[in-house]
């Protein structure tokens, strides 16, 4: 039995990984078709019906290209830095809580916070083992934006936590049944959507991409496969973090057509965002994160706590 049982565990995970590459696959297409439409243009429509074979096109010819071997890189950290961060960005879908499978979480916000920590390595190496001036910068600020919005996203989350007293991400369900925390709590669910942009590195934050200033940021030096696992931890990172936001201010997790519209919907505003905001400036970024979102998080967790010891 325990063997039936550890083979339906792995199946179940084999099964959520694909998904999750499948989707992302059509989020790029996604992305790439409302892009066009903003900019009054088509987007990709040749490959397939209406484009739909494009992103599988895009993926054979970048796992087919040839890999650059960069005479004075780190190499080791070089190579493996993308395949890490795509791993982490795969491994905090286990979170999701399921209804079924051995999977559970009981501690499933600590883990998240864990992968979304490492995270952070992944990114720092990348920029440091290319050895190039622009990738090491890119990798600098990106790393100082992520952890600066780290910091404030954390206080956020312990906000809603507080509310419901546990860790388990299944448990946010329970409580929104009557009222979603996005109406009890709209300026923090705010804060917390564009600190969710900011830790993706999505416009109007993606200053680690800034091609203006640095050319590409922290992956300048990667090219086809290394390049295609940056970009595919990105973007799942993007379906993770709306994800999240539903499950935490939009009503929990629940096997609905109305769930995967939900979700539909806040990954669609990554990339409305995206084509209608400019990029903001650095230091404006982090006066966003120290002075705004710190600030407002912290008076809401102080509110929240003598709250709860009020309604004890």
């Amino acid at each position: 039995m325990m063997m039936m049982d550890m083979f339906n565990m792995i199946f179940g995970v084999l099964i959520l990984i694909i998904g999750v590459l499948i989707g992302v696959a059509f989020l790029v297409l996604l992305e790439r078709k409302v892009l066009g439409y903003i900019q009054i243009r088509k987007g990709p429509n040749k490959v397939g019906f209406m484009g739909l074979l494009q992103p599988f096109s895009n993926a054979i010819k970048l796992f087919t290209k040839e890999q650059v071997y960069l005479n004075y890189s780190n190499y080791i950290f070089y190579y493996f830095s993308p395949v890490l961060s795509f791993m982490l960005s795969l491994m905090i879908w286990m979170v999701i809580p399921y209804y079924f499978n051995l999977i559970t979480f009981n501690l499933g916000v600590l883990f998240f916070l864990c992968c979304m920590s490492l995270g952070v390595y992944t990114v720092m190496i990348a920029g440091w083992s290319s050895n190039t001036n622009y990738s090491l910068l890119g990798g600098l600020r990106a790393v100082a934006q992520t952890i600066s919005y780290e910091v404030s996203l954390i206080l956020i989350m312990m906000s809603s936590i507080i509310l419901i007293l546990d860790f388990n991400l299944m448990k946010f369900m329970d409580y929104q049944i009557l009222v979603w925390f996005l109406f009890m709590m709209f300026p923090l669910s705010l804060s917390f959507l564009s600190s969710l942009m900011a830790e993706v590195n999505r416009t109007p934050f993606d200053f680690a991409e800034g091609e203006s200033e640095l050319v590409s940021g922290f992956n300048i030096e990667y090219s086809s496969g290394g390049f295609a696992l940056i970009f595919l931890a990105e973007y799942s990172s993007i379906l993770f973090m709306s994800l999240l936001f539903i499950l935490m201010y939009m009503g929990g997790y629940n096997l609905s057509l109305f769930f995967y519209f939900k979700l539909a919907m806040l990954s669609f505003l990554f990339i409305w965002v995206r084509g209608t905001l400019p990029r903001y400036r650095y230091d404006k970024l982090m006066y966003l994160c120290w002075k705004s979102y710190l600030p407002i998080s912290l008076n809401y967790l102080l509110f929240f706590i003598g709250l709860k010891m009020m309604m004890n």
